[in-house]
């Protein structure tokens, strides 16, 4: 896929460094000369130059891109006009990031409806984190529901999924399991390694230190996690 990243501050550099490593062909942009040098060897393609400026965003690949992210983070007057330009020129998919409540309301209003919030995303699943004991990472569906990652109960060590009615007796499905090992790197310590199982069943065993990958109403998954307190 091809993307346009407009900011290369700590997020929009992140995400393009990632998309890149990943494959994708990524145009990363910024106003900022010392940003775009911090990460011309990360990214597909960097450019100079200001995405407020239509003449200038005009020239380009719009129509053969997949995705424009504007992750202005600082500049919410920047980060409208920017968006607005990518609107005006037909991008075919826009997501923008919001600073304020103000801001998400005037880049609804110029009718993007992809809006993310990348820090208070980040501060729901570390407080998520926190706050309920066990969990080791969250992330949050809708009306209550989440898809959280737990440390699996000592009660389901040795069980099959199937064996420990998880779905019956809490309303929750196990996604997948991921497996943790220790294992040597290549100085010869010791160094945890995770392994993602994919599609789990019924007969599919739980070991010690598994991580299970739980979805359901996070009421539901905090019943789980009282049985570690048991």
């Amino acid at each position: 896929m091809k993307f346009i990243i407009v900011g290369m501050g700590n997020f929009g550099a992140y995400l393009a460094a990632r998309l890149t490593d990943k494959g994708h062909e990524v145009i990363g942009i910024d106003s900022d000369m010392a940003k775009i040098e911090a990460v011309k060897e990360k990214v597909t393609h960097t450019i100079c130059m200001n995405a407020t400026d239509r003449q200038a965003v005009k020239n380009l690949p719009i129509r053969e891109t997949d995705v424009v992210l504007i992750a202005i983070g600082e500049d919410m007057g920047a980060s409208i006009m920017a968006t607005a330009v990518f609107k005006e020129l037909k991008a075919k998919r826009i997501i923008s990031r919001s600073i304020t409540h103000t801001h998400e309301t005037v880049i609804k209003a110029i009718g993007i409806d992809e809006i993310i919030h990348p820090e208070e995303e980040t501060a729901e699943r570390l407080a998520k984190k926190l706050e309920m004991k066990g969990v080791i990472d969250s992330f949050d569906i809708s009306d209550g529901y989440n898809i959280v990652e737990v440390a699996a109960p000592a009660e389901f060590v040795g069980k099959t999924i199937g064996e420990t009615a998880v779905r019956n007796r809490f309303n929750v499905n196990i996604l997948t399991i991921i497996k943790v090992r220790n294992r040597p790197n290549l100085f010869g310590n010791m160094q945890e390694r995770q392994k993602v199982l994919g599609v789990v069943n019924a007969q599919t065993m739980i070991e010690e230190n598994d991580i299970l990958v739980l979805f359901g109403d996070i009421k539901d998954i905090q019943k789980i996690l009282d049985l570690n307190e048991e």
